[in-house]
């Protein structure tokens, strides 16, 4: 079954991402897209880590592409992907930009997952991991997952990804700009997760965050520029 469409219209699309990823100067840069798997090519020679930092080229067709100033914050999800890096709707073989219609979405998904990374690591107790927030306009029409929640319900399973990889799989080959749904982590909110960067408005860097791990789960969040500590209550 088919989800409905809908026309998202988010003034404030909100994701979060590790602070450790650096721009990538050949997104960056003003030349074609078309032409990036040559540039790489010819820049590897000197720089041999250049195909590295550019990641999976092949996965984004060039009209599909995005570049300039703040590219990279797009391109990233798509180009730098990993099976050992599954998420809800791709099994890592592709790349899905999320988002969410407020700050409050966006914290408590990647804090969901740090946890599940902190737990499987075994990473002791303390301010370890700093991220930071991205902001935009999302303008895009999307299957909306809300429209049937009965029928979509092992999609939106918290934790079980067995039924929602599949699924999107299928919609992708179709040619769907993404899906949105009900936030799973926040509930007062909305998710989104988008197949194309060509989609997607080149965000502004927001608030730069750390979260506190205290050995079972991330219990605290400080907001790097006004330096308040926020309690998370899951």
């Amino acid at each position: 079954m088919t989800p409905p469409l809908t026309k998202v219209n988010w003034p404030r699309a909100t994701r979060i991402i590790r602070y450790r990823h650096p721009p990538i100067d050949l997104f960056e840069d003003i030349a074609d897209p078309a032409d990036w798997e040559l540039l790489a090519a010819v820049e590897a020679r000197s720089n041999p880590r250049i195909l590295d930092l550019s990641g999976r080229l092949d996965l984004v067709p060039a009209e599909q592409r995005v570049s300039g100033p703040g590219a990279s914050l797009v391109m990233a999800p798509f180009t730098h992907i990993s099976t050992d890096r599954p998420s809800r709707f791709s099994n890592g073989s592709y790349g899905v930009y999320y988002c969410g219609d407020r700050y409050e979405v966006a914290l408590f998904e990647t804090i969901h997952h740090h946890e599940i990374f902190m737990l499987r690591t075994a990473e002791p107790a303390g301010w370890a991991s700093d991220f930071r927030e991205l902001t935009g306009v999302l303008s895009v029409e999307l299957h909306d997952l809300g429209g049937l929640p009965a029928a979509f319900e092992e999609i939106l399973n918290p934790a079980d990804y067995s039924h929602s990889q599949p699924f999107a799989a299928e919609l992708r080959k179709s040619d769907c700009n993404g899906l949105a749904w009900k936030s799973v982590r926040y509930g007062a909110g909305e998710a989104a997760g988008i197949f194309r960067p060509n989609l997607i408005a080149i965000p502004q860097q927001g608030r730069q965050l750390c979260y506190h791990w205290n050995g079972s789960r991330v219990d605290r969040v400080r907001d790097l520029g006004s330096r308040e500590i926020f309690a998370i209550h899951i």
